[in-house]
């Protein structure tokens, strides 16, 4: 019997995009999975979309999950992990998308690594879910030190197995790029990140300001190394010149 996968979804004003990454999940060629959707505090009408949605699907295997107020993507993440079942545990956004065969490719990807933590290879996508054309390959594997110098690992594509990583290490730091803070942290208590070459995410680009704001990008990932990580001036730098490179390279 597959193990279930437990996909944890952080919802803050979904509404437009919601209903077609509940239709991504709902197609994906492993039946093993639950959906748990963290509700943040909408003001839109995202909790309607998917009560209809659940309703008119009959689907017990998805759960509504309400925040009493608007905590953020880190605290949203972490009550879906205290609320998940599954051995596994990926994470995906609001507004992102994978392709069907994503849940099937990267469990059996992980289960031949005997991989503890694995994630795959991605496209840009626009607003209506159409591919810029760009597609982000990633490597064999990162550790620590690879990875404080590449953040090719986007948070819609990873995948946990719990049973080799303990559930309080997977819990996200409350900060800016709390995502990139989360691996650099399981990385640094000794695992290896493996990457399945291939693409199955659609990342979708609209809307997200923080994202295409390339100044506060950078004041976050300078406040990762330096605060996050306690590095020194120096080191920061060094690392850092080779985080702006493969942060051009993945957008161009």
């Amino acid at each position: 019997m597959e193990e279930l996968v437990s996909i944890i979804v952080p919802v803050y004003n979904a509404e437009r995009f919601i209903k077609e990454t509940m239709d991504c999940v709902m197609a994906q060629t492993c039946p093993q999975w639950e959906l748990l959707l963290v509700e943040d505090g909408s003001s839109d009408r995202t909790v309607s979309v998917i009560e209809d949605y659940i309703r008119e699907k009959g689907e017990k295997r998805i759960r509504l999950i309400r925040q009493p107020e608007n905590l953020g993507a880190a605290r949203a993440r972490n009550r879906g992990l205290k609320e998940a079942s599954g051995r596994y545990v990926a994470y995906l956004d609001a507004d992102d998308l994978w392709v069907p065969e994503k849940l099937e490719r990267e469990l059996a990807f992980m289960r031949d690594r005997n991989a503890a933590f694995a994630f795959t290879g991605y496209e840009f996508v626009n607003e209506d879910g159409k591919s810029t054309g760009k597609v982000v390959r990633v490597p064999e594997t990162l550790n620590y030190r690879q990875a404080l110098k590449n953040t090719t690992i986007f948070t819609t594509t990873v995948m946990f197995d719990t049973d080799k990583i303990h559930r309080e290490l997977l819990e996200m730091p409350v900060m800016k790029s709390e995502d990139t803070a989360l691996w650099w942290k399981i990385l640094r208590n000794g695992y290896t990140a493996y990457g399945l070459d291939e693409n199955l995410v659609k990342y979708r680009r609209a809307g997200r300001s923080l994202s295409s704001n390339k100044l506060e990008a950078i004041r976050r990932i300078w406040n990762l190394y330096r605060k996050a990580e306690g590095m020194g001036v120096v080191s920061s730098a060094w690392h850092f010149c080779f985080w702006a490179v493969r942060a051009v390279k993945r957008r161009v």
